[in-house]
């Protein structure tokens, strides 16, 4: 019970997460700090709004259990991937930021989704 409540909470937090960086992705000429942040890590201005989408959709494979463990490893790698260019923008702090949040989406995988018995 107690591993069902956990995941559940992960779950909660990985999809909010999900959702709110690719809707933060769309409107990124709102966020002037987060528009230099990407252009530091050397994403350019036109595969921003791409991975906004990208994240939104992972955030809602993680809300079903047949693409559950598809939308962990996509997270996943989508957080490797920022960490490596956090670390090839000599950004070691931002990659350090990262690792909780790559342990996160490992963790799911390892409880399994929450509602499946």
């Amino acid at each position: 019970m107690i591993k069902h409540i956990i995941s559940l909470i992960l779950l909660l937090i990985s999809v909010f997460l999900s959702f709110k960086h690719g809707w933060d992705s769309l409107h990124v000429k709102d966020h002037p700090e987060s528009a230099k942040m990407m252009a530091e890590l050397g994403i350019k201005e036109s595969y921003v709004p791409i991975m906004g989408i990208v994240m939104i959709l992972i955030g809602l494979l993680l809300l079903f259990p047949r693409t559950f463990f598809l939308g962990n490893v996509l997270n996943t790698v989508s957080i490797l991937l920022i960490m490596a260019l956090a670390l090839n923008a000599g950004n070691t702090k931002m990659a350090l930021i990262e690792i909780p949040f790559l342990i996160m989406p490992l963790i799911l995988i390892w409880l399994k989704y929450p509602f499946e018995s």
